[in-house]
């Protein structure tokens, strides 16, 4: 599910947008293409304070490249969850999302945020963030060299958006605390399954790098799946290193409609 995607600067777009990508998705429905998405917010009258122009890049430059990939699978999901589950499940998916989108999101969470975490660190920085981006250029991840002004952005774009995804205080700040975070079993059995209808084995599913997000290890995703076991989401046995999981729905659609039910 990993692409080699280089980084980016479109996080300065948009940054977490999760009160705008719940009231997208409200008016989002299955075949409406970026264009008529726009159109339609617009129309709504649901962003009063946003200019036509800012709300264009919203739905053009974040939504959609989160979202509506693959055919908009992420976003009829999401939609069919958003009224069902609680905020904080909901923006749990939604940082899934937007770190595939971006890239350099992604690796900032899995080594930065959850190193500085794991080191018992109590404070993320501006500059922390600084210099995991010029090291990521220098390593070529980026297509060329961004000026000084770009790497200064681009650093307190990741900050501020683990900060509405709540991984980090928030607020204007260069420093910011480092919030506790856990993912919820929803997210837990929504990737298991996801992984899985995209034919990731069952083993190889415990260290996929979307559990990194979240800080889990596979001992860790180990002990979440068998959490989910017990609710009855599936059946998993573990010997030694092998696992066999025991699949108990049949589509994603169907463990939406379980999840909002729950």
């Amino acid at each position: 599910m990993s692409e080699n995607k280089p980084y980016t600067t479109k996080l300065g777009a948009g940054l977490g947008l999760v009160n705008e990508t719940k009231t997208l998705l409200d008016l989002w429905s299955l075949g409406m293409t970026s264009i008529q998405l726009y159109q339609v917010a617009l129309e709504s009258g649901r962003f009063p304070a946003v200019t036509a122009r800012r709300l264009r890049n919203i739905v053009f430059e974040c939504f959609a490249p989160r979202y509506l990939v693959a055919e908009g699978v992420p976003a009829t999901h999401l939609k069919l969850l958003a009224s069902n589950i609680c905020s904080a499940d909901l923006t749990q998916l939604m940082l899934v999302f937007t770190c595939r989108a971006n890239p350099i999101l992604g690796d900032f969470v899995r080594h930065v945020y959850w190193t500085r975490y794991a080191g018992g660190y109590t404070q993320i920085t501006n500059e922390d963030a600084r210099a995991f981006v010029e090291r990521g250029i220098d390593d070529g991840k980026s297509v060329k060299r961004w000026s000084e002004s770009t790497v200064q952005h681009v650093s307190a774009y990741l900050t501020g958006c683990c900060a509405d995804y709540g991984l980090l205080e928030r607020g204007q700040r260069i420093s910011r605390s480092i919030l506790p975070f856990r993912i919820s079993s929803v997210v837990v059995a929504y990737l298991a399954y996801e992984l899985h209808f995209s034919g990731v084995g069952d083993n190889a599913l415990l260290t996929n790098e979307n559990w990194e997000l979240f800080g889990l290890a596979r001992e860790d995703v180990l002990a979440e799946m068998k959490k989910l076991s017990l609710k009855g989401s599936l059946i998993i046995q573990a010997a030694g290193d092998v696992i066999r999981i025991s699949w108990k729905l049949q589509d994603m659609e169907t463990l939406c409609d379980v999840l909002s039910q729950s």
